[in-house]
């Protein structure tokens, strides 16, 4: 909620872009393990920059889509929304989640918890 809370005051600074990075979910590192982070936004300029600046110093990042479908696992009959989608597509929906509350700037969040402490050495898998 804490996220959800400072999305909506950036969009109250009048922020034009906004990029969010947190270790937001156990589900990445079901989709994409300890290589790559997810990445998932409302603007696909944005997005195409972070997967390239990723590139650019060998930390792989991968597009997660944010389909409108997604929303139905996040409605609830008594509040506003869920902030959990449940175990199916779950980075997904906790990027679903998010974007509910960016209002105006572009956007990107970066679920880094697959990522984030890489425990092997990976240079096999860059170069």
């Amino acid at each position: 909620m804490l996220l959800a809370d400072a999305l909506v005051y950036a969009a109250e600074l009048k922020a034009d872009v906004v990029v969010d990075i947190a270790t937001l979910t156990g589900g990445v590192v079901v989709a994409l393990g300890h290589i790559a982070s997810g990445v998932m936004g409302n603007n696909q300029w944005l997005v195409d920059q972070v997967v390239q600046s990723g590139r650019e110093v060998d930390e792989r990042v991968w597009q997660l889509p944010l389909f409108p479908e997604y929303q139905v696992q996040i409605r609830s009959s008594t509040a506003d929304l869920v902030n959990s989608g449940g175990a199916p597509a779950s980075a997904i929906t906790a990027g679903m989640f998010l974007k509910q509350f960016v209002d105006g700037p572009a956007w990107a969040h970066l679920d880094i918890a697959g990522a984030a402490w890489i425990e092997e050495d990976t240079t096999l898998y860059f170069h």
